[in-house]
């Protein structure tokens, strides 16, 4: 069961995962040998799966931020998966899903042209709605 300071704790460290222990520590007030002990023990308990970067794709060159609900008319989804392995460059995030679709597909593109070429090759494993995110 998590406590109030152990939710603290989540929310900064998904704020910042690279904070020092000391910070921690001041921003949920504890010492930082306490922060680092809580964090530890978060980790042992699978509640801190692993740390991760966020990377600014717009400074990649990836400026058309897609969600691409996948609708797929087949029980076998193996070409669907096997078609998203060889266009991983484009894709942030595929979610199984039940509901109108199969599949919510989290994508980022350089151009139009490139959506417009994943969107062609995917229509041929999978009806899609496309979704362009305006802003954050």
């Amino acid at each position: 069961m998590l406590d109030n300071t152990d939710i603290q704790i989540l929310n900064e460290l998904s704020k910042n995962s690279r904070i020092t222990m000391k910070e921690l520590g001041e921003k949920v007030h504890l010492t930082g040998q306490a922060a680092s002990a809580r964090v530890a023990k978060l980790e042992d308990n699978g509640v801190i799966e692993g740390y991760t970067i966020k990377v600014n794709q717009a400074k990649l060159g990836c400026n058309i931020h897609a969600f691409i609900t996948v609708i797929i008319q087949s029980i076998n989804h193996q070409p669907y998966l096997s078609f998203i392995k060889t266009h991983e460059k484009y894709t942030i995030n595929n979610y199984k899903i039940s509901g109108d679709g199969c599949y919510i597909l989290e994508c980022k593109f350089p151009t139009n042209e490139a959506l417009n070429q994943f969107l062609e090759d995917l229509n041929k494993h999978a009806n899609y709605k496309l979704s362009i995110v305006i802003n954050k």
